[in-house]
C-alpha cells in the first residue's frame, strides 16, 4: 500500500513532460471543450464592442532661439536703471508640456464645446451633447457599468450632481460638474499626444466611434493646443512691449523736462559768458545728450516690440495632417479571440492538472 501511495505522490521534484502529456490527452475533450467555450465567448464579446476609429496629425513646433531685447541699448538702459536682460524674445511653452496642457481643466472644458456632425448629418453639435443626448455605450458597457461598477453609481446618486459654485466664484476658481468630471475621464482616454524628443515632432491623434468626428475632434484638439500656444506667446510679446511703452513713456517726460531746462538756460543766458555760466551750461548739454541718446534707443526698441508682436506667432510644420480613418482602430477582433483562446488553454489545464492533483491528495488520505 506504501509502495502504491509512492506511485501516486512521487517524492522527486522533476517534472515527468511526458506524464503531463498523457493527462493532457485522456483529458482531451474536457481542454477542448473549455477552450471552445471560452472562444466563442471571445468572438462574442469581440462582435458587441463597438468600433472605434482613431485619427490624428503629426507636426513640429518651430521654436525660437532664446536672446536678449536691447542691444546697443543694454548699456545706456541700465545706466537710466531699467534692467532689460531678463526679457527673452523665445519665452514660450517647450513641446514636453503639450501633455500637461491637453490633460488641464481648461483645456478639455474647451474640447467640450468642439462641433461634430455623428453620422455625417449636416447638423453639428457639441461634443457633450453628443455623448449626454446620443450616443449609445452598447450592451456591454451598460453591463459593466450596472455590475462592477454599481457601486459608484449608487454613490454618484446618493452624492447628487449638484454642485454650489457661489464660494468657488468669489475665489476664482474653477467649478466641475459631475457631468463634466465623467467627460473629462473619457475625454483622457480617446485624445493621445506625443512628443519625440529626439525628432522633435508631436503626434496628436483622437479616438471616436466613427471616422468623421474622430477626425473633427482631432483636427479640433490640434487647433485648439496651437491656439493655446500661440497665445502664451504672443502674451509675453505683448508684455514685452507694454514694458517698453511705460519706460518710453518715462523716460520722454524726463528727456523733454531735461530739454525744456536748457532751453529756457539759454533764453535766460544769452549775453553771459561767464565760467559759472558756462559750466552750468555744459552740464544742462551733457545731460541733455544722455537722456536724448536714452530716449532716441528706447523709442528704436519700442518699434523693435511692435514689430516682435507682429511677429512671434509660433510657426507650425504639419507633417501629417489630420484624415478621416478609413479603418478602425478597435476592437481588434483577431486578438481578442487569440487572447480567450489562450486563456481556455490556461483554465482548462489548470483545472486538470488541479483535479488531478487534489484526487492524488485525496487517496494519499484514505490510504493512510
Amino acid at each position: 500500500m506504501e509502495k502504491i501511495n509512492q506511485n501516486l505522490l512521487p517524492q522527486k521534484d522533476e517534472i515527468d513532460l511526458l506524464e503531463l502529456a498523457k493527462t493532457i490527452w485522456i483529458n482531451r475533450k474536457l481542454v477542448t471543450t473549455i477552450v471552445l467555450f471560452l472562444i466563442v465567448v471571445g468572438v462574442l464579446i469581440s462582435l458587441l464592442l463597438k468600433k472605434e476609429y482613431t485619427a490624428g496629425s503629426t507636426f513640429v513646433p518651430q521654436t525660437s532661439e532664446p536672446g536678449k531685447m536691447g542691444g546697443s541699448l543694454g548699456g545706456l538702459a541700465s545706466l537710466a536703471g531699467i534692467n532689460l536682460g531678463g526679457i527673452g524674445v523665445g519665452s514660450e511653452i517647450p513641446p514636453t508640456l503639450y501633455p500637461k496642457i491637453v490633460s488641464s481643466v481648461t483645456f478639455q472644458k474647451e474640447l467640450l464645446k468642439a462641433n461634430i456632425n455623428p453620422f455625417g448629418t449636416d447638423l453639428p453639435i457639441t461634443y457633450q451633447y453628443y455623448y449626454d443626448s446620443i450616443y449609445n455605450p452598447g450592451l456591454l458597457s451598460q453591463m459593466g457599468k450596472y455590475t462592477l461598477g454599481l457601486p459608484g453609481v449608487i454613490i454618484i446618486k446618493l452624492k447628487g450632481t449638484s454642485t454650489s459654485g457661489s464660494n468657488q466664484d468669489q475665489f476664482d476658481l474653477v467649478n466641475v460638474s459631475q457631468s463634466e468630471f465623467d467627460h473629462f475621464k473619457r475625454i483622457s482616454r480617446q485624445i493621445a499626444i506625443q512628443h519625440n524628443e529626439k525628432e522633435g515632432f508631436v503626434s496628436l491623434s483622437f479616438t471616436m466611434p466613427e471616422p468623421l468626428m474622430a477626425a473633427q475632434m482631432a483636427k479640433y484638439a490640434e487647433e485648439l493646443l496651437q491656439k493655446e500656444v500661440i497665445d502664451y506667446k504672443i502674451q509675453n510679446a505683448r508684455e514685452q512691449l507694454n514694458f517698453m511703452e511705460k519706460r518710453f513713456e518715462e523716460k520722454k517726460i524726463e528727456f523733454e523736462k531735461i530739454q525744456n531746462r536748457l532751453a529756457n538756460f539759454r533764453d535766460s543766458n544769452q549775453n553771459l559768458y561767464s565760467a559759472m555760466v558756462l559750466n552750468q551750461l555744459e552740464k544742462l548739454e551733457a545731460e541733455y545728450n544722455f537722456a536724448f541718446n536714452v530716449y532716441s534707443e528706447l523709442a528704436k526698441q519700442l518699434e523693435q516690440s511692435k514689430l516682435q508682436v507682429s511677429q512671434d506667432t509660433p510657426v507650425f510644420s504639419v507633417i501629417q495632417p489630420v484624415t478621416i480613418p478609413i479603418e478602425k482602430s478597435s476592437p481588434n477582433r483577431p486578438l481578442i479571440v487569440l487572447i480567450f483562446a489562450i486563456l481556455g488553454l490556461i483554465v482548462s489545464f489548470g483545472y486538470v492538472f488541479g483535479r488531478e492533483y487534489f484526487h492524488l491528495l485525496k487517496e494519499s488520505w484514505i490510504t493512510k
